[in-house]
């Protein structure tokens, strides 16, 4: 919570209650939730928070850094409070989103841009696949 306050201040942004509930709801989740699931857990609690504020919490969260957007296609966002870049496994029966933490990946954007001379400045990787709930495995 510190370093939310923190970086709201340096980034001249008004700290409030639904902010910090916003927050709080994607960093208590696992599951990546999209903005409608992070709506309705805060929605009981916070009975005069609206969608577009956490939309715009969201938008916000993730222009400062402290969150990574998810597309897991066709305008699906989902959030990760985890904001380092990292890949995901995307269940394309469930929508199932789960973190992949793999150190064979953590080089990738450096030998792009060697072969491409492009300089990354972020990366997204996803995997999509049908989890082991869904295939009965």
């Amino acid at each position: 919570m510190e370093n939310l306050i923190k970086v709201l201040k340096n980034g001249s942004c008004k700290i409030t209650p639904q902010r910090i509930a916003v927050y709080n709801a994607l960093k208590d989740s696992p599951t990546h939730p999209n903005a409608e699931a992070v709506y309705n857990k805060l929605a009981p609690t916070y009975p005069t928070i609206s969608l577009a504020t956490v939309y715009k919490s969201l938008e916000l969260f993730e222009e400062l850094g402290l969150i990574q957007v998810i597309n897991v296609g066709e305008n699906s966002f989902r959030y990760d409070f985890i904001a380092t870049s990292h890949p995901h496994l995307i269940c394309t029966k469930c929508q199932k989103v789960e973190d992949l933490f793999e150190d064979s990946f953590s080089e990738l954007a450096s030998v792009v841009e060697e072969k491409t001379n492009y300089k990354i400045s972020k990366q997204q990787l996803s995997f999509y696949g049908v989890c082991p709930s869904c295939s009965g495995a």
